[in-house]
């Protein structure tokens, strides 16, 4: 793989996890949020939602819904754990795809499973690029005793 191709990869992991983390606090940072009212339009195995929206459910069904795009985001802009916020993030579209799904009607929940499987087969070529590893480089020179001060430099 080119280093052009790693960087496009890179860029596309960080776009999609801006896109669930946003989506995440916008649903944090609404009091009025709920997944209710999707839910309820369920015209495929509304036996299933109809549990997820009873007044039982809701509560944690919507507190998983906004904390895990948050968390998927987050996974993903840091790369840290993104195979697993790949996985959850799959799970998550195939549970937003069921409820309102045509054969064959492709939708965006559609896409972004696949591009959670490219995050997801390609997490291992994009270690290097992840933020936390990044940063202890850095921090990690800062500190380094082999480090030349600024007067040395001259």
């Amino acid at each position: 793989m080119t280093k052009d191709n790693l960087i496009y990869l890179f860029l596309l992991r960080i776009a999609f996890g801006w896109l669930f983390l946003y989506s995440g606090l916008t649903k944090i940072l609404n009091p009025n949020w709920t997944a209710l009212e999707y839910i309820k339009n369920a015209q495929n195995m509304s036996f299933i939602y109809q549990w997820f929206s009873s007044s039982n459910n809701i509560a944690w069904v919507n507190l998983l819904n906004e904390w895990g795009q948050l968390a998927i985001g987050l996974s993903l802009i840091s790369g840290v754990f993104v195979r697993g916020a790949s996985i959850a993030g799959i799970l998550l579209m195939i549970l937003y795809y069921l409820p309102l799904m045509k054969v064959p009607y492709v939708d965006q929940h559609i896409i972004y499973i696949l591009v959670f499987l490219v995050l997801f087969g390609f997490d291992k070529e994009l270690k290097k690029f992840n933020l936390a590893l990044l940063l202890s480089r850095y921090f990690r020179s800062l500190f380094s005793p082999n480090r030349k001060s600024p007067k040395d430099q001259k």
